[in-house]
């Protein structure tokens, strides 16, 4: 079997589909399955390389539009390499892989890996849904990272009898941990109860109802949002209107071999997301690999609260509700036999039900069903 990841970016580029990209592409290889990978470089520049025993090549990108690479150039090297693979297996939403797939109009079996729906662009996914649409009918099969989004998206409703669940995996020995560095951090803010939160900084992250909750919490507590994107500048106004510049800090990126310190330095993970462009959030689970019980949102269709389970592993409050956000983290935390359980509770079910060989055994199931 020959197999081809296609998506947006990939590693080193950022973010939580590419993380699923470079581990379906590194255990599928592992495995002795060929797999290689095409992608949009984030720069205006052609790039082939080899990674170990698989190719990545990464098409020129004119910049980035409703986040959507800009990549035309994607159309012409799939079509140009198409027979070269029996599985395309393409990750979702990327409307320029899509029309893509459209323009190339592949012979091999087409994989659909929906991590979520378009939500936001509502005029442009007017435009594009003629072309989504024939994506998921001349899709062969469609992976869902959770159960909830196979019954919450609209745009699946059709096709939910060629759907199935593949639970992104995640694994603790990807991380580094540093107890000096992870005792630093404690001590820059105070030893402070710390709630951490990492991902780009974007609107449907819902960080401004984060910062609003700071607000509500006693003096105790700090608040570190790690990451950079467009909300930056808008959450750094918000915290200084606020007066609330010694109890939330914006991190900026965390470099990976910095991630895990944080994860371990902190009291409670909150994922504050407000949209199903959350389509899953899996910083949860690894905040859960480290014991740390997580606050997150109810958003409905999502598999947000699949990964937290609330009164299990964490609490869920509705969106866009800063008071119940700062309950929610004062209630656990002031609760040592409540905290210990989500803590224990979280990394059971993390280590048992979302391993990377988990995620890669459905993966290759589902390859099997089409067959």
């Amino acid at each position: 079997m020959r197999v081809l990841q296609f998506g947006k970016f990939y590693p080193p580029a950022i973010g939580g589909v590419e993380r699923v990209m470079f581990d379906i592409t590194e255990g599928l290889n592992e495995r002795g399955i060929r797999c290689d990978v095409l992608c949009s470089n984030r720069e205006n520049k052609y790039v082939e390389e080899t990674v170990g025993k698989y190719r990545v090549t990464r098409t020129r990108s004119y910049g980035t539009y409703a986040a959507t690479s800009i990549s035309p150039q994607m159309a012409f090297k799939l079509k140009e390499r198409q027979g070269d693979y029996d599985i395309i297996h393409v990750h979702v939403p990327d409307p320029t892989a899509t029309l893509a797939l459209f323009m190339a109009r592949p012979r091999s079996r087409v994989i659909l890996h929906w991590h979520n729906d378009i939500v936001r662009q509502r005029f442009l996914l007017k435009l594009f849904l003629p072309f989504q649409t024939w994506l998921t009918r001349r899709a062969d099969a469609i992976i869902t990272t959770s159960p909830n989004y196979i019954v919450g998206s609209p745009f699946l409703a059709r096709h939910r009898d060629k759907c199935h669940v593949a639970p992104i995996g995640v694994d603790k020995s990807s991380f580094f941990v540093s107890d000096q560095t992870a005792s630093e951090i404690r001590k820059r803010y105070g030893d402070r109860r710390i709630v951490f939160t990492v991902g780009r900084l974007s609107q449907y992250k819902g960080y401004q109802y984060l910062v609003r909750a700071a607000r509500l919490l006693s003096d105790q507590y700090v608040v570190l949002i790690g990451g950079t994107g467009p909300m930056e500048a808008d959450l750094a106004v918000q915290i200084q209107r606020e007066g609330l510049g010694d109890k939330v800090f914006l991190l900026g990126r965390i470099d990976h071999e910095d991630l895990g310190s944080y994860y371990e330095a902190c009291d409670l993970f909150c994922l504050s997301s407000i949209s199903r462009n959350e389509g899953f959030g899996i910083v949860q689970l690894e905040a859960m690999l480290f014991k740390k019980p997580v606050v997150s949102t109810n958003i409905k269709g999502s598999g947000v609260t699949w990964a937290n389970l609330n009164g299990k592993t964490g609490l869920v409050v509705e969106p866009k509700d800063p008071t119940a956000l700062a309950k929610a983290i004062e209630r656990i935390c002031s609760d040592r036999d409540l905290y210990n359980r989500f803590a224990r509770e979280g990394f059971d079910r993390t280590t048992r039900e979302f391993s990377k060989e988990k995620m890669l055994s459905a993966v290759i199931d589902v390859y099997g069903t089409a067959t």
